[in-house]
């Protein structure tokens, strides 16, 4: 590693690289703190070269490499190695071109989320995707995870609103993928990797005109499950909104306490319902709307954007604030298909009973992704197996009514052992011959999504007898 670090600071200005036990702490995890390990060394580059020549240097010694933006995925898709190289892109935030005609701006990947809006507002234009955590993740982390937000059920996730990427291979080649190239889509098969086929150093993002109308409506329920009759309604009825939150009665404490948002006094459940569009359009879904919501005891009307910005608040700041009613949590991702919501929830409440570990829930209803929060305290012994219990049969039930163990979150290294139960063996030995073609040492950000990692160059198929690397104790088998 010493000799590792040396060839790095040749590389990379003054500053740039970290081996400062303390500093190091810094980067031991990303949002989910559940999952820790303090990386072998931190570089933090100013360039697309300087990547580049970083992961090459990492192919020269065979140490892996793991890129990091601003570090608030939820997934442990971040995780360092403690053997390896942590490369951080949040000092390459520049906004390299903004090119209105053609609804286009190409950013660096430490460029955050709402920074692009906020370059283009003015002008009436806008960035789709809108990760509760916005004002501070990075383009390159959202690309990373695809992720999404509370807008995409009617505007869909980041694949949908990225044109091209310039990335770093794993062998620390700097190539374009671009949506408009004959032949396979490689820029959606990266989009999502987690960080497995490559890193993000140039995006080129689309870009929304603002609608001419925006609606935001906050329904307050007496109980969870007139709140999901209500969703169901509202989609049966022909209506996509911009956007369908819920949160429960827990949420809703949290949130209260954290951010002090007001919502109605003793609502079970809250739903947030933004239309948006041509003016006639919100006008006749919002009557529409009305009539759908008639068993809420209380329906709020935001005259105004800071009136919207205060409904949207307390769901904003919805993961952050259960810090303020529990030690530690783990934030689940699990998706369902919208009919089973009610039956799914049923079933949380009582896995929460059963094992005396309580879930507060927040979802983006209307694509039935849900993001239960596990409660426990750290301190308790045994408090977090029991979490780690509820967590993961909250997946099984996603899996058994037909949905899926993550909506925009990621797998990373937190989910991966669940992908066998969703995903058959030759599924698993599919994908894995794609991060193979892209990176057959194996190198880029290594331990995520898959619970066992193919060794790139065997046979596929069902290996009889102990893999050699397993024997040497270089890999591991589960």
């Amino acid at each position: 590693m010493e000799t590792l670090t040396a060839a790095l600071r040749s590389l990379l200005p003054q500053g740039s690289v970290i081996t400062d036990p303390v500093r190091l702490r810094t980067y031991e995890c990303d949002g989910l703190t559940y999952h820790r390990a303090t990386p072998g060394v931190v570089v933090l580059p100013d360039t697309a070269e300087q990547v580049a020549r970083v992961v090459r240097v990492c192919n020269d010694f065979g140490v892996p490499f793991v890129a990091r933006g601003s570090g608030t995925g939820l997934s442990g898709g971040a995780l360092p190695r403690e053997d390896g190289v942590l490369i951080v892109t949040s000092r390459m935030r520049r906004i390299l071109e903004i090119d209105l005609d053609n609804r286009r701006a190409v950013v660096e990947p430490g460029v955050t989320n709402l920074a692009i809006t906020e370059a283009v507002r003015d002008r009436g234009y806008y960035y789709a995707p809108d990760p509760s955590s916005q004002q501070v993740c990075s383009i390159g982390g959202n690309v990373a995870e695809n992720s999404g937000g509370a807008h995409c059920l009617k505007y869909g996730f980041t694949v949908n609103h990225v044109e091209a990427c310039e990335i770093v291979t794993p062998d620390g080649d700097l190539v374009t993928l671009d949506r408009m190239d004959p032949g396979y889509d490689l820029l959606g098969a990266f989009i999502g990797s987690e960080g497995t086929l490559g890193i993000a150093t140039k995006i080129t993002v689309r870009l929304s005109r603002a609608p001419e109308s925006v609606t935001t409506v906050l329904a307050a329920f007496g109980n969870i499950e007139q709140g999901g009759e209500a969703v169901s309604a509202i989609i049966g009825a022909g209506i996509v909104p911009a956007a369908i939150e819920m949160m429960d009665a827990l949420a809703i404490e949290a949130a209260e306490a954290a951010v002090a948002c007001s919502y109605p006094a003793g609502a079970g459940a809250v739903l947030i319902v933004e239309l948006d569009g041509p003016d006639a359009e919100v006008r006749r879904q919002f009557e529409r709307l009305q009539e759908i919501c008639s068993a809420a005891f209380e329906l709020r009307v935001a005259a105004d954007a800071a009136e919207r910005a205060a409904i949207w608040k307390g769901r904003k700041s919805a993961f952050a604030a259960v810090g303020r009613i529990s030690p530690a949590y783990i934030v689940q991702d699990g998706v369902v298909p919208r009919t089973a919501l009610p039956g799914v929830l049923a079933a949380i409440d009582r896995l929460s009973h059963e094992h005396q570990i309580k879930v507060a829930n927040v979802f983006h209803a209307g694509d039935g992704n849900l993001h239960p929060l596990v409660l426990f305290d750290d301190g308790e012994p045994g408090a977090g197996e029991r979490a780690e219990v509820v967590s993961g049969a909250i997946l099984d039930l996603c899996i058994e009514h037909g949905g899926s163990i993550t909506g925009e979150h990621g797998v990373g290294v937190d989910k991966s052992r669940y992908m066998p139960r969703m995903f058959s063996e030759d599924d698993l030995e599919t994908m894995q011959l794609v991060r193979c073609a892209f990176d057959p040492r194996g190198l880029s950000n290594p331990g995520k999504v898959f619970p066992t990692p193919r060794l790139c160059g065997e046979v596929p198929g069902v290996r009889k007898g102990v893999h050699p690397l397993v024997e040497s104790g270089k890999a591991e088998q589960f």
